[in-house]
């Protein structure tokens, strides 16, 4: 079964107790706005609220899993980052039913973010991390920063977070960030394998498995995420931060002022 969720850039689809949400603005390499942020979160409020799903599957239709937060939007003034919920309705929420990232080429930004809020990750070997908000004045507050030194090296993922580069998936799965990899094309047929797998074990066993990771994952988190946002949010609201937008939206070289 298919259906639309909220909006017309989210749809579900149920496979035998796996729940697929697929993000679909193909037109916007599937970067998130608002609207698609509530949909979202309509979606994975689904997948929690029904005992006949045990596994959520979350995906980008066609090559690309999501370019991040919509900065032509952002700019604008919409905002993908939901009250309690963070970035695209999933970052800060915290989600019971197991949740598995299949991704196809770019997942960047926010989809990097996005990924990092999901159990698991199971990516093409074409696909590409990275969290490269220091180049338009931004930061990474919905994960990037606080998830990505707890699950690869502290080290490298400093470098990454401070250089914006790109991190490649057959490197990503090395350092442990990925759990499987796929050609090209199959990430999702993966990551549904992955899910069949889990979805066949017991209902009860795998809902307290997910549940004492969720209450560990989140005792860190009411610490980490409040102090991190007393020191980027007034970056985030800086004059920086329009101008990197800005410059983003009208396809030019920023111009930095340092407030």
């Amino acid at each position: 079964m298919t259906t639309a969720t909220g909006a017309t850039t989210v749809h579900t689809e149920e496979r035998d107790g796996i729940f697929v949400i697929t993000i679909d603005r193909p037109e916007a390499r599937n970067a998130i706005d608002g609207a698609t942020a509530r949909a979202l979160a309509t979606a994975v409020d689904q997948l929690d609220a029904r005992d006949d799903l045990m596994v959520g599957v979350l995906t980008g239709t066609g090559s690309v899993f999501s370019a991040g937060m919509d900065l032509t939007a952002f700019a604008a003034g919409d905002t993908p980052v939901l009250p309690g919920r963070g970035f695209a309705g999933i970052t800060r929420a915290q989600i019971k039913t197991p949740l598995i990232a299949a991704v196809e080429g770019y997942a960047l930004g926010g989809g990097t973010e996005m990924a990092l809020a999901c159990d698991m990750i199971v990516a093409a070997r074409n696909a590409t991390f990275g969290q490269p908000e220091v180049h338009y004045g931004l930061v990474p507050p919905e994960g990037g920063i606080v998830r990505l030194p707890e699950r690869i090296p502290r080290n490298i993922a400093v470098e990454l977070l401070l250089t914006g580069e790109p991190l490649p998936a057959e490197r990503a799965e090395r350092l442990g960030l990925v759990n499987q990899l796929s050609e090209a094309g199959q990430a999702l047929d993966r990551a549904l394998e992955l899910a069949a797998r889990i979805a066949h074990n017991a209902p009860l066993a795998v809902a307290a498995v997910k549940r004492v990771v969720n209450e560990r994952t989140a005792f860190r988190d009411q610490d980490a995420f409040p102090e991190q946002d007393q020191i980027v949010s007034p970056v985030l609201a800086s004059q920086d931060a329009r101008e990197g937008a800005r410059a983003f939206a009208e396809k030019r070289a920023p111009h930095w002022q340092g407030r």
